[in-house]
């Protein structure tokens, strides 16, 4: 376990894993790191995972990227921003981690993440503004 949270490139998809019943796990696209100990996020307003945080906030988020990064962020998440000024069919929430769990290992390098090919010119600019107004919190 690290004390703080590492860099990581903005293109990168982590996994976001929630609780309820069961545990359920869906890609988030650029999760913003906002300080040692804060992660700042865009969800859907329909996403089931919004409903499951609010229930439950723990969480955890995975990344695996480029630079050998290979690590769960767990904490505690709520909504901070409800719709996004920006895009009113997206809730901004952060994560104030409570851990940081290494999982890089000795006999190998993460070299690559997950990447994406855009076929949506307006969803990828819908992201950019989201990143944006979260980096800007």
């Amino acid at each position: 376990m690290t004390s703080t949270l590492p860099q990581w490139p903005q293109r990168t998809v982590a996994v976001l894993s929630t609780v309820d019943e069961a545990v359920h796990a869906i890609p988030v696209s650029a999760p913003v790191r906002a300080g040692d100990r804060r992660i700042l996020l865009s969800l859907h307003h329909t996403r089931d995972t919004l409903a499951r945080l609010r229930r439950w906030p723990e969480v955890a988020l995975t990344f695996l990227a480029e630079d050998d990064l290979a690590f769960t962020a767990r904490g505690r998440a709520r909504v901070v921003e409800e719709p996004m000024a920006v895009d009113a069919d997206y809730v901004a929430v952060a994560i104030e981690v409570t851990a940081v769990d290494d999982h890089r290992q000795p006999a190998f390098r993460v070299t690559a993440g997950v990447d994406r090919a855009w076929v949506d010119d307006a969803a990828r600019a819908g992201l950019g503004a989201r990143v944006r107004a979260l980096s800007a919190v």
